[in-house]
């Protein structure tokens, strides 16, 4: 039943079949044999590599919102004014979204958010989200009021990309994008201090 692979890759391998495992079935349905039997390997090499179910999946959620952070951290820097930011920031987000359905799923509909861990998992990742877009809020504000804002273009944005993920939305990524991202913008040009 098992090829002998590295650790390395066989973890990654695994990684990659729970991913799609728990986005499509959720953590609940989801079991450590579904994960092993899918992957083509035995429990018990499963356990080598992740001694639960829930290890397995707080590591997914950790490692699915650092690659999330990383692809708009890597857009972002290239822009050269806030209005750019702004839309390149959306745009890796709905890029992420579109181009690693599974993972973005696992974080925002499959999450248990009854669990402790995974719920502070699940919100380190939209608190890192708001702390990346914060700074890009450059209207004279206090940092208080940048974050506030922040969090409400990361909900924004998270509420549109469930829509479109679990089919709810029918437009392209690339336009719903473009309009989160103007959406954004028209707030954001109309703030004032408090």
């Amino acid at each position: 039943m098992t090829n002998r692979l590295p650790a390395a890759e066989r973890r990654q391998q695994l990684l990659k079949v729970a991913l799609e495992v728990f986005s499509g079935a959720g953590y609940h349905a989801t079991t450590m044999d579904d994960v092993a039997a899918t992957a083509g390997v035995t429990k018990p090499v499963l356990y080598q590599h992740f001694n639960s179910k829930r290890a397995l999946y707080l590591h997914l959620v950790a490692e699915v919102g650092d690659r999330m952070a990383a692809a708009i951290t890597e857009k972002t820097v290239l822009a050269e004014s806030p209005r750019a930011q702004v839309e390149a920031g959306i745009g890796a987000y709905f890029d992420f979204v579109a181009d690693n359905r599974a993972a973005f799923l696992l974080l925002f509909e499959g999450a248990d958010r009854s669990d402790a861990d995974v719920a502070e998992a699940v919100n380190r990742i939209e608190d890192s989200m708001a702390e990346l877009v914060a700074p890009l809020i450059a209207a004279g504000i206090e940092s208080d009021q940048q974050r506030a804002l922040a969090y409400g273009v990361v909900g924004a944005a998270e509420a549109a990309g469930r829509a479109w993920s679990t089919g709810k939305l029918s437009i392209e990524p690339s336009k719903l994008a473009t309009e989160i991202a103007e959406l954004a913008w028209s707030g954001l040009r109309g703030i004032s201090p408090h």
